[in-house]
């Protein structure tokens, strides 16, 4: 069994913006570092959110780090949230449905998206835009799967007990 806090690789985040003359730049260049460990190995790295629609980008280099801010498995009311998690090989998967659009991309590895009545195999490369429906992350494979996840708070279904606000799906 993989440690709670197993090593992964570093994810170096780059944030760029406008200095108060309006010249574009960087803001923030290093690594991301809110990063949590919902079950055993898994580590969910939380690289950026919002809280409204459309997004606040303000002039001026001293932004809130909106990747430093903790939350649930949503994202904010009328917001949004990007994590990457990496999946240990046999993680122990957990279904959970959340009211949000989500683009998935598999940036390392292969992962299996288990549903209520199948299941299905993604690889590195592979996208999947997930419309709220009841899943699990499980990664059957020999290798670690690095996923990277966009939530997008979405209209309820009304349907099951999906997670929401600050709750955590793990």
């Amino acid at each position: 069994m993989a440690s709670d806090t197993p090593a992964y690789p570093p994810i170096r985040r780059v944030v760029t913006g406008h200095d108060a003359v309006q010249t574009a730049k960087v803001i923030m260049d290093g690594p991301a570092t809110n990063a949590k460990f919902p079950s055993p190995g898994i580590v969910s790295t939380m690289i950026w959110c919002t809280d409204t629609t459309p997004a606040d980008i303000s002039i001026g280099a001293a932004i809130e780090d909106l990747g430093a801010r903790i939350l649930g498995t949503a994202p904010p009311a009328n917001g949004t949230r990007f994590a990457v998690i990496d999946f240990p090989p046999g993680n122990r998967a957990h279904m959970h449905r959340t009211e949000t659009i989500d683009y998935v991309i598999v940036l390392s590895g292969q992962i299996e998206m288990d549903m209520d009545d199948s299941t299905v195999t993604l690889k590195a490369g592979d996208v999947m835009v997930q419309r709220g429906s009841n899943h699990a992350w499980a990664n059957r494979s020999n290798e670690w799967a690095r996923l990277a996840f966009v939530l997008i708070d979405a209209k309820p279904l009304r349907i099951g007990n999906p997670v929401t606000g600050s709750s955590n799906a793990r």
